[in-house]
C-alpha cells in the first residue's frame, strides 16, 4: 500500500505517543519475531519496534526485511525506533486522511 506524505504525517503523529511492542536484540529477526510483528500488525495496524542490534546499516537492512516479510509500510524511522503500518482489511481501525 502506497502511503501519501499527508497520510504518513498523520500515522506518525499518530504513533508519536506509542510505546515499542516488538524489542529486536542481539538475536535479530527471527522467524518467532516475524510472526509475532504479523499479529501485532494485524491487531494494532500501526506498531512501533526498537531494534538494538549492530550499527546504522545493519539496523536499516533490517528494517528493510522486516517490511518486506510483513507487507508493511515503514512510516518512520530514527535512531533505533521504527513505525510500520499494514491496514487490516478485514477490520480496519485507523482512519487515513485522502490525499
Amino acid at each position: 500500500m502506497e502511503l501519501s506524505q499527508a497520510q504518513k504525517k498523520h500515522l506518525k503523529g499518530l504513533a508519536h505517543h506509542l510505546k515499542p511492542v516488538l524489542l529486536i536484540g542481539q538475536h535479530g529477526l527471527t522467524q518467532g519475531v516475524l510472526d509475532e510483528m504479523a499479529i501485532t500488525l494485524d491487531h494494532h495496524e500501526l506498531i512501533k519496534v526498537k531494534i538494538s542490534v549492530g550499527d546504522r546499516a545493519q539496523r536499516d537492512q533490517l528494517i528493510q526485511q522486516m517490511a518486506q516479510a510483513s507487507a508493511a509500510s515503514l512510516i518512520h524511522r530514527i535512531g533505533n525506533m521504527a513505525i510500520f503500518f499494514r491496514r487490516n482489511p478485514k477490520q480496519p481501525k485507523i482512519a487515513l486522511p485522502s490525499g
